[in-house]
Order: C-alpha cells, then structure tokens, then sequence
C-alpha cells in the first residue's frame, strides 16, 4: 500500500495508512478506527489545536472583507449576515478537518504517540 500525501489527507479525509475516506466519524470528529486497514486513530491526541488558530485567520479575513464591503458598497446589514455568515462559518469547519486531518497524518508518519507509563 502507498500512503496518501499530507495535502490529500488534509483535503479529502482520507486514511494516513491506507488511503481510504475512513478518518471521519462526524462532521470534524475522527473515527474511533480505519475500518479498512485498522488503525486506531484513537491512539494519536490532535484534540482541537487548529480550532483557535483557524477561527482568528478566518475571523480576521471576515472582517477585512466587512470593513472593505462597508467602504465601498455599503450594503444593508443583512447582507453581511447572509455572506459572511455562513462563508465564515463553512471556512472555519472546513479548515478545522483539514488542519486535524493533517496533524493526525503527521502523528502517524513520525509514530508519535501519548507517553505512557506501563507498570
């Protein structure tokens, strides 16, 4: 088996072992395991890392489009809700699968894990 490339791991959510669309369970929530090659996703901790970083760029980027918006054509303010709203919103979820999608692909080719004491 060839291993997908971090990018298309990233974009498509696909397995970092075996390439098949098995990373997610839900919308940006990992299986508990690949049901094709039987990895335990469950092993590697990404937790939410991309989240906050992700919701500042974007949210950063929605206000500079705001503020040109606001300059230049000066919509009604509904329009604001209507565009940005939900184009916000898609952008942060989107980015959030990639960005834990590309951090667990990382985990597994460098074999990190959490460090644990056998006794």
């Amino acid at each position: 088996m060839t291993q997908p490339s971090l990018l298309s791991v990233a974009a498509l959510g696909l397995c970092p072992r075996c390439g098949k669309r098995t990373l997610f369970d839900g919308l940006a929530s990992f299986a508990p395991r690949c049901s094709s090659c039987d990895l335990d996703f469950a092993g590697f901790n990404v937790g939410d890392g991309p989240a906050a970083f992700l919701t500042l760029l974007i949210g950063t980027l929605a206000c500079v489009i705001a503020g040109w918006m606001a300059l230049t054509v000066d919509p009604p303010w509904w329009v604001y809700v209507v565009t940005l709203g939900p184009a916000t919103l898609a952008l942060i979820l989107w980015g959030l699968r990639a960005g834990k999608a590309a951090l667990l692909c990382a985990e597994v080719r460098r074999k990190a894990a959490e460090h644990r004491i056998e006794p």
